[in-house]
């Protein structure tokens, strides 16, 4: 999954795809790389940052959306907003990725009544607060009970499980040791019969272990990206698609079972 950011503020892009020809072109480049999905994002989600108004959202995605309309591969929308959500699946978005995990109301029943896939991610509190200390008793079984319930809730809605994939929500209310602690024991979240969705790419944790500034984690998100997939993840989210699509070739050829990009 290629990262779009379509934000002035993200925390490793922002502002470098802020225009929809920019944004465009950036995707367009990322499917030639071999993305799979591309992932259109128009609200910053990082730690600290200040939620826009559905309009300024609107404004920023749809011209990409409908540019991408005819892409070879499905686009998905990084949105927590129904009114969003609607729009995006009216101009062809395939995906809903969404970090409160249809929790707004009316998220859920957008979802419900569409064909498009979702993914419900973890997060602690919001991007605007989420890192102010954040507490677990044990994180590896919160989130995981957390993404059971909202995958039971939405299933119960009428969403098929063949729609649905997950997502730990790494860097979302969640402090170094708890991102490695969730990466450790990733496949405890595969059970559910979903795919788990990871992005790791260029986070703070990786600049955490590395010293490196955000920039220059490109070894440390190829490792990651290779760790999550050994430990079960079905689909990486990253910034830098042609480096990780080699690393994960090389991983493939080895064997194990773990599948081609």
């Amino acid at each position: 999954m290629g990262v779009v950011n379509v934000t002035p503020d993200s925390f490793s892009d922002g502002g470098m795809f802020l225009g929809p020809q920019q944004a465009v072109a950036h995707a367009l480049r990322l499917i030639e790389e071999g993305a799979d999905i591309i992932d259109v994002g128009g609200e910053s989600t990082r730690p600290g940052a200040l939620p826009v108004d559905a309009a300024e959202e609107l404004r920023r995605v749809l011209p990409v959306l409908h540019a991408l309309r005819d892409a070879a591969i499905p686009v998905a929308v990084d949105s927590t907003k129904p009114q969003v959500m609607r729009a995006a699946i009216g101009e062809g978005a395939s995906i809903i990725n969404d970090v409160n995990a249809l929790r707004s109301p009316g998220a859920l029943e957008n979802i419900a009544a569409s064909e498009v896939g979702v993914c419900m991610m973890h997060m602690r509190g919001e991007p605007r607060t989420m890192q102010a200390a954040p507490h677990y008793e044990d994180v590896v079984a919160e989130v995981r009970d957390f993404l059971r319930e909202r995958m039971d809730v939405a299933m119960a809605m009428g969403v098929e499980r063949e729609r649905i994939a997950l997502d730990p929500g790494f860097g979302f209310g969640k402090n170094v040791e708890h991102n490695l602690d969730l990466l450790r024991n990733l496949a405890r979240l595969t059970e559910f019969g979903a795919p788990v969705l990871v992005g790791l790419s260029r986070k703070s944790t990786l600049g955490a272990i590395t010293g490196r500034p955000t920039l220059e984690r490109l070894p440390a998100s190829i490792a990651a990206a290779l760790l999550a997939v050994q430990h079960g993840a079905r689909i990486v989210r990253v910034h830098d698609v042609a480096a990780t699509r080699d690393a994960l070739a090389v991983l493939a050829a080895v064997g194990n079972g773990f599948p081609a990009p």
